[in-house]
């Protein structure tokens, strides 16, 4: 027997670009005439020496921005702050000619919040899996928006 859920299936255009992965996010990106996307990406279970190494830290925002082919702009920023052990930990942050791409990494969970954004379109299951990869982790979610 077939069960029916009593809440409605959702349905969007994103969620279809999603699961129909980078050439279907650009299509839509271009058909919107969206002003640029923004990417939110957590990566769980990643490796604490990276994660608390700022120099690891630049070495991934500049291998990043040639991945996705964005034009770094001045110095990347990596402070290392936060009295309580849930915030504690690494964030950056790097301009870039189309926006900012900007991280915070927590030591007591070793995850990373990972968010880009940019009026350039890019490719963001390959910023998400190169950043797990970089990361080590585990595991990853990550959602977009494009900004109108």
């Amino acid at each position: 027997m077939e069960t029916q859920s009593a809440l409605p299936k959702i349905k969007s255009a994103a969620l279809d670009a999603l699961e129909g992965g980078d050439a279907a996010i650009r299509s839509e990106y271009e058909k919107s005439g969206a002003w640029g996307m923004l990417t939110s990406i957590d990566i769980h279970g990643c490796n604490p020496e990276t994660i608390r190494s700022a120099d690891e830290i630049k070495r991934f925002v500049v291998e990043l921005c040639d991945l996705i082919k964005m034009k770094r702009f001045g110095e990347c920023t990596v402070v290392n702050f936060g009295e309580d052990e849930k915030v504690a930990g690494f964030s950056m942050v790097q301009l870039i000619e189309t926006s900012c791409i900007s991280a915070h990494f927590a030591n007591q969970t070793n995850t990373t919040y990972l968010d880009i954004f940019s009026c350039k379109c890019y490719s963001p299951v390959e910023a998400a899996e190169f950043a797990k990869e970089f990361f080590g982790g585990s595991d990853y979610t990550m959602t977009y928006t494009l900004r109108k």
